[in-house]
């Protein structure tokens, strides 16, 4: 009897391969391994709820300009920027363009809807609805990814899992908030799960039992993190001017009218050079070369965008109260809307630009800009000129920021002082080749672990 012919083997580095590409094309991730991943169509039309979400917030602050109204607005925005952040988290992970992926991210979308539409309300018959919105982000979006998460990498699944539950307990606050009739008990217990939400992160969302996350399970695309919050920033800048045109579009077109409209746009364009002259270019640089993007992404991106945007919010209420008022004296309102919303954007932006740069220093154009805002407050509280006035040069404060950055970063004061052998040169060139170097042996051993 002949011998049976040899079973041909299966298998082989080929069908490894085809293995391992039919099991990417089943995955609900992305594959950008921590490099480049494009921001996709459908985040772009996310955006557009949160458009009308910080509309909503401007509007809101504008009706009663008041300490009360403000500190309501503030837990509010903070709210808007955190569903909107962690879902910018959500994507740096999970593929958009996967079906499941974007059934979840729709319904987020109508969930984010009912919550903007719940703000006017949201201290009175609509606090449930609010919160019963926000929740359902927070915990349905989390619970998902950390769904998706678990059966590719288990490791960053089980950081959202702790992040999910971080999110419940605040959860039953919202809700215990939105639920109670007493406007105090409301802000009180929203500030309260506001507090348990911000400091997941900074604790890296420790549970007990389950110990804490570790930053190498915060693998994202650094590119991603930096373009999406550029994009809000965008959003922020463009709901500015949308109001500042709606207000014009709707007020008698006289000389005072007409400077007030283009001392708002000329803000805006300052407001634009600066963030994303250098700030946004060496943000996004800063990340994608970092040894851990993640903890950058929690620290420059996730937490000290806040105060940029909320500048830019606070700035837009104070165009639309001078297009009203412009020759009018300097009223408190105004004055702590205008100096208030500087100090924000100008503050915000200068510590960004310091995380990002390496050095140990902040910007020295945004800490003159920031005593330059201190007097422009003390000339509006002591002689009370006339609003445009005051804008005016306030917008001419954003100038000169700008104008310096530029100058600076393009070749500017520290070469030219070499040029001229002058002696603080050498200083800060020496003092700033130190923190390169220890900033490189840092990274360096932060390698070897």
């Amino acid at each position: 009897m002949p011998p049976e012919p040899p079973t041909p083997q299966r298998g082989g580095f080929g069908a490894a391969v085809a293995a391992v590409n039919r099991q990417a094309a089943k995955s609900l991730l992305r594959n950008h391994g921590g490099g480049k991943a494009a921001v996709s169509n459908l985040e772009l039309f996310f955006d557009l709820v949160f458009v009308f979400a910080v509309t909503q917030l401007s509007h809101f602050l504008l009706e009663q300009l008041d300490l009360l109204r403000a500190l309501q607005t503030l837990i509010l925005f903070f709210a808007v920027w955190w569903a909107w952040i962690f879902t910018t988290w959500a994507t740096n992970w999970i593929e958009p363009d996967r079906a499941p992926n974007r059934l979840m991210l729709g319904a987020v979308m109508l969930a984010s809807l009912a919550m903007s539409c719940a703000i006017p309300e949201a201290y009175s018959d609509g606090g449930l609805a609010f919160a019963v919105a926000y929740v359902a982000v927070q915990v349905g979006r989390t619970l998902y990814v950390s769904y998706a998460l678990g059966e590719w990498r288990p490791e960053t699944g089980n950081n959202m899992r702790r992040a999910t539950l971080w999110f419940a307990i605040a959860g039953v606050l919202w809700i215990a908030g939105g639920w109670t009739e007493d406007v105090a008990t409301r802000m009180a217990l929203w500030i309260a799960a506001l507090v348990i939400e911000y400091i997941g992160p900074a604790v890296f969302f420790w549970v007990p039992r389950l110990g804490r996350s570790r930053p190498e399970e915060w693998a994202i695309s650094g590119s991603h993190m930096a373009e999406r919050t550029s994009l809000f920033i965008i959003i922020a800048l463009g709901e500015g001017l949308v109001i500042t045109g709606a207000t014009f579009a709707q007020s008698r077109i006289e000389p005072a009218q007409i400077a007030a409209f283009l001392n708002a746009f000329l803000s805006s364009f300052a407001m634009w050079w600066i963030y994303f002259d250098l700030g946004a270019k060496r943000g996004a640089q800063h990340i994608e070369q970092h040894d851990r993007p993640g903890l950058v992404a929690r620290v420059a991106f996730t937490y000290w965008h806040i105060p940029i945007v909320a500048g830019i919010i606070v700035l837009a209420v104070a165009d639309e109260l001078l297009l009203a008022h412009p020759m009018d004296p300097v009223h408190f309102d105004f004055l702590i809307v205008l100096v208030g919303g500087m100090v924000l954007f100008v503050g915000g932006t200068m510590v960004f630009k310091k995380i990002t740069s390496g050095k140990p220093w902040y910007p020295l154009s945004h800490g003159i800009g920031m005593w330059l805002i201190l007097v422009l407050g003390l000339w509006g509280w002591l002689l009370h000129p006339p609003a445009l006035a005051l804008a005016f040069a306030g917008t001419a404060i954003f100038a000169l920021i700008g104008w310096w950055e530029w100058v600076s970063f393009h070749g500017g004061f520290l070469e030219r002082m070499e040029s001229r052998d002058w002696r603080i040169a050498k200083v800060l060139r020496a003092r700033i080749d130190r923190a390169r170097i220890a900033r490189e042996a840092k990274e360096a051993a932060a390698r070897i672990k």
